[in-house]
């Protein structure tokens, strides 16, 4: 038994996330969830292919569920799905333990986080001009913010593939999408993602179009990897944030970063694991639970977005009542 796994309580669910990022961000906590105590786990395995499926073998019939962190099994467009090959086998090693890479969730979670913010004013998005960094990874926000929201850049071209050409309308995704995905996800996954220490070098792209928006969403390592050095008054919308994470954006200027996932001790983790922990509560195979389950459990569980203020508010400012003030 590896280190890891001889930390873990002998008691409780466990729900461990293999992630191809890196180890830098590995985190564990203990909560319980409707009753059932929960140990969370994240894994990074440094953009290492063997390691990670040597993890996968090593925890399989071991855990309650087994999240893919750092990878997407699939992508969505409008009703089609796009596997990634790569990813795929990998996911066909492990027969017992159910699998989470984060897609139910984004289908639910985030969708209804968009809706959530925009219900309760936390922000008025026709009043703001969003870019989603990536539209295909994050296809249940994307396709929330294309109904409230009439001024979206899509960034998928920018940083997935590095051309110059923005897409502002998720019809406009959808077609390229259906042209470019059949192929892009036979290639190498970590062409179009950052995986390992890449997640911690920035090599920022295309800094007028940050500039022109008010609010930035979408996957956390591809907003850190591409983002300015500056985003003065900015609104970031996104899932998994770690304390150095707020503390880079408080000093770029941001003003607030909302999490569509719940806060476990001052931080956030991933898609994958929410789902994990998701799949975990109903007891059955991650393919089995289906998206009304996943709604009905987030209905009882009641996570809101988590508005984090990272700036000294002025005096007339009252705040969300979703809000809270973070120091570093």
């Amino acid at each position: 038994m590896s280190e890891n796994l001889a930390v873990a309580p002998v008691v409780g669910k466990r729900v461990v996330s293999v992630s191809l990022g890196t180890s830098k961000r590995n985190k564990s906590y203990s909560i319980n969830i409707l009753g059932q105590d929960f140990f969370i786990e994240r894994l990074g395995m440094d953009g290492d292919f063997k390691k990670f499926k040597s993890k996968l073998l090593e925890l399989d019939g071991v855990v309650d569920a087994i999240g893919f962190g750092g990878v997407d099994i699939y992508v969505k467009i409008g009703e089609e799905s796009y596997t990634f090959r790569q990813i795929k086998k990998l996911k066909d090693l492990v027969k017992v333990t159910p699998i989470a890479d984060g897609s139910g969730v984004k289908h639910t979670l985030e969708r209804e986080a968009i809706n959530e913010i925009q219900k309760s004013g936390i922000l008025d998005f026709a009043n703001e001009r969003v870019l989603l960094v990536s539209a295909v990874d994050r296809f249940g926000m994307a396709q929330a913010l294309d109904k409230v929201c009439p001024h979206m850049i899509y960034g998928d071209l920018l940083f997935a593939l590095g051309l110059p050409i923005r897409l502002t309308s998720y019809r406009s995704v959808e077609r390229l999408g259906r042209i470019t995905l059949p192929i892009i996800t036979k290639l190498p996954f970590k062409w179009f993602y950052p995986t390992g220490e890449k997640q911690e070098k920035r090599t920022p792209k295309f800094p007028k179009i940050f500039a022109e928006c008010t609010v930035i969403a979408g996957d956390w390592h591809y907003i850190h990897r591409y983002a300015p050095e500056q985003m003065e008054g900015k609104t970031i919308i996104t899932q998994t944030v770690r304390t150095a994470d707020l503390e880079w954006l408080k000093k770029a200027g941001v003003l607030r970063v909302i999490t569509t996932t719940p806060l476990m001790g001052g931080e956030t983790f991933a898609t994958n694991v929410i789902e994990g922990i998701l799949i975990a509560l109903t007891g059955k195979k991650g393919s089995d639970v289906g998206e009304m389950e996943y709604i009905n459990l987030l209905k009882k569980l009641d996570w809101k977005p988590n508005v984090i203020e990272l700036q000294a508010p002025k005096v007339s400012e009252t705040g969300s009542p979703f809000s809270l003030r973070w120091q570093a």
